[in-house]
């Protein structure tokens, strides 16, 4: 998290918004207390890589199977 104080915001503005359409947050605080954020508009955007936890990831292969064992113990009897 950057924290910057309202002199600062007022100083750098156009920078921080800058910083803001990248996809950052920044805290603006006054004697060090957060009192605003400034951050991209429509919330935060992410930059996604396809297949970059590629080889990472395993799961069983039974995974998608629903026995009569876990009808049980989700519903009951």
């Amino acid at each position: 998290m950057v924290m910057v104080n309202i002199y600062e915001a007022k100083t750098d503005f156009s920078k921080l918004v800058a910083r803001a359409e990248a996809g950052e947050r920044i805290t603006i605080a006054r004697n060090g207390r957060p009192v605003a954020e400034l951050g991209p508009a429509g919330g935060i955007t992410i930059k996604r890589e396809p297949g970059v936890l590629a080889g990472k990831v395993w799961m069983a292969d039974d995974f998608d199977d629903f026995t009569e064992q876990d009808e049980r113990d989700w519903y009951g009897e």
